[in-house]
């Protein structure tokens, strides 16, 4: 398939994370122009080295940073990676920091981005489009997520309203709702036979996601094979949704 992102300039967030580091290889394989961005300099590093990606570095809940960041930065496509899990709680034991830092990274960082990148892609007048990771706890009920899920919800309706805003513009806006990626990070929770085994029962494909399962589908957004897709939250959960 050709994908038409040979020497298309992406920017990806939260590059220095499993998912984004994954597209970001993905999309320098089809040929395209990377520029990853994250905070973990030292990942951001070995990253660079490994793909020839370039990289860049700024706060998500800054939108100096942001602003300064991409101000003047060619930009055809955009992948919104950047993000923070917050915690394991109920609505009644949430911790309103915490629900207030998880809507300011997630959500409100993702907004930041799409208003300083889209400003650059519509000057340029080559259209573009943008993917959002969202995640299927926004489709779908899971305990404990009460934070989380809120930030990828108001995501997914980000998604749909950019999607309607930018269209004009030949910019098209979608996301990916990916399960459970299982990483270190995530084990200590989904890892538990008592809350990731009955997720695992219920999923039709009975696996964990992989990182480069989320970052097809990703490029696949991005790339002109799909050239009609937009204002789409697609699942990358195993039948999960649909259950």
């Amino acid at each position: 398939m050709e994908t038409g992102l040979r020497s298309r300039p992406i920017l990806v967030t939260g590059a220095s994370g499993g998912i984004g580091a994954a597209t970001v290889r993905l999309l320098m394989k089809e040929g395209a122009n990377v520029i990853a961005a994250g905070r973990n300099l030292e990942r951001l590093s070995e990253l660079g080295s490994d793909t020839g990606c370039q990289t860049l570095s700024f706060d998500l809940t800054s939108e100096d940073e942001i602003k300064s960041a991409l101000s003047g930065l060619e930009i055809y496509g955009v992948v919104n990676c950047g993000g923070w899990g917050g915690e394991i709680a109920t609505p009644m034991e949430t911790d309103i920091n915490v629900f207030d830092k998880v809507i300011d990274i997630n959500a409100r960082g993702t907004l930041l981005i799409t208003k300083y990148a889209s400003e650059s892609m519509i000057a340029a007048g080559n259209g573009g489009a943008i993917v959002n990771v969202s995640s299927q706890a926004s489709l779908v009920g899971l305990a404990g997520h009460i934070s989380y899920a809120s930030s990828k919800g108001a995501v997914d309706a980000m998604t749909r309203v950019c999607a309607l805003e930018l269209g004009k513009y030949n910019i098209r806006v979608n996301a990916v709702n990916p399960t459970v990626v299982m990483t270190p990070m995530s084990e200590w929770y989904w890892g538990r036979e008592d809350i990731g085994g009955p997720l695992l029962e219920t999923m039709p494909l009975h696996k964990w996601a992989t990182e480069e399962d989320c970052a097809g589908p990703i490029v696949f957004l991005l790339s002109d094979a799909a050239a009609m897709i937009s204002g789409v939250c697609l699942p990358v959960d195993g039948g999960y949704s649909a259950v």
